[in-house]
């Protein structure tokens, strides 16, 4: 009695704790582009003025144009992307309401079929479809899911997509212009600062990732001041050539 009493309280304990990560995109994936494109967009754009030798006031008018732009602009693609995104699905779920409404037969035998090429046993898999199939919105959810990849009821919103990638667009690329406001007038600070922001970032990320805290940062950082230094020398070098 005591060992099914244990295997009881350890199966509800795995129901309890048996939960997945939002894997569908729906803000995750935006916000955390929004906030790698953010900063490095823009320390790549700050350092890259600073290199050409222009005034403090230059510098900051850049980097605030640098997010006012660049977080509109990504909040509109994202918009654009996941909305034309979800219409093409909505589409696909048109055409298979139509075919369950008028073919319901052919569409059981379809879904029948399926579970037997999965294991299910011919007259059991027979005898699920039907049992599926009754309920025309469970039959669309079903067929959605085995043939679409998707699941009719958690469709990314467009609008979501757009807060997401505005709000942490805005958010990192305040980070290389901020020194500069606070009176800043050498590029160090927002250097360091950005740099420790890319790190975090992608020590952020392995959060939800299968990756190292570690590694995920350091590539962060790798890249953005890869990104930094080149826009740094092209922007010495065209101040040289313009001055």
């Amino acid at each position: 009695m005591a060992i099914i009493d244990t295997e009881a309280a350890l199966h509800e304990a795995h129901r309890d704790n048996h939960t997945h990560r939002d894997v569908n995109g729906g803000w995750l994936r935006p916000a955390v582009f929004g906030a790698m494109d953010g900063l490095v967009s823009n320390l790549a754009l700050i350092t890259g003025v600073t290199g050409g030798a222009v005034s403090h006031q230059t510098i900051v008018i850049t980097g605030l144009a640098g997010l006012a732009a660049g977080a509109f602009s990504m909040a509109a693609g994202e918009y654009t992307s996941v909305a034309s995104q979800r219409e093409l699905v909505e589409a696909e779920l048109d055409v298979e309401r139509r075919e369950l409404r008028r073919y319901p037969e052919d569409e059981e035998e379809e879904l029948a079929a399926l579970y037997e090429t999965r294991g299910v046993e011919p007259e059991l898999a027979r005898e699920v479809a039907r049992q599926l199939s009754r309920d025309p919105e469970q039959a669309l959810e079903i067929h959605a899911r085995e043939e679409l990849g998707v699941d009719p009821g958690d469709l990314p919103s467009p609008l979501v997509a757009a807060v997401s990638s505005f709000g942490s667009f805005a958010l990192g690329a305040l980070l290389p212009v901020l020194p500069f406001l606070l009176g800043a007038t050498a590029l160090w600070p927002a250097l360091v600062l950005a740099l420790v922001g890319l790190f975090g970032c992608g020590a952020v990320v392995a959060k939800v990732t299968a990756r190292t805290w570690w590694f995920s940062g350091l590539r962060q950082l790798a890249l953005g001041g890869a990104a930094a230094g080149v826009t740094y020398a092209l922007g010495s070098l065209f101040g040289t050539a313009v001055s």
